[in-house]
């Protein structure tokens, strides 16, 4: 049986909805506010995309979380494999435009949530929270609270 080109579509972007579900209430379990989902900061761009846009008070930090849903987790497979370069240059245009729109002048960090399940499982997600992922220069008003 194969499955249409449509409906394809339909089920990747439930699978991907639901494991930005997953992953924002991650992040308010372990306390963080969200702020935004699915920001799109440059009209120019309709390709850059911000899954996640939330705030740690604790910290007192910004905090911009891709998140990425995978069906299952194997051995072999590596953290991060879906933030490539392209990606990640996409990602970093869309971090400096949402500061830069939003007059952001304080500490931010970017995170990745991989999400390891499918909501037709019906078993209890994993989630892999990343933190301080670098992508930003040193320069820039990226904190790393761990170094």
């Amino acid at each position: 049986m194969s499955v249409s080109p449509d409906r394809k579509e339909n089920i990747g972007v439930v699978h991907g909805r639901w494991g930005e579900d997953v992953a924002v209430e991650q992040l308010r379990v372990e306390g963080l506010v969200v702020i935004e989902r699915n920001v799109r900061p440059c009209r120019a761009d309709r390709r850059i995309e911000i899954d996640i846009v939330a705030y740690d008070r604790r910290l007192d930090i910004l905090v911009f979380v891709e998140v990425k849903q995978h069906a299952v987790r194997t051995d072999r497979q590596r953290r991060m494999r879906s933030v490539d370069r392209r990606k990640r240059d996409l990602i970093r245009r869309g971090c400096r435009a949402w500061l830069a729109a939003n007059h952001w002048d304080g500490a931010y960090r970017f995170d990745v949530i991989e999400v390891y399940g499918t909501p037709e499982d019906g078993a209890p997600s994993e989630v892999d929270h990343i933190r301080h992922v670098r992508l930003f220069p040193e320069s820039e008003r990226f904190v790393n609270w761990e170094d």
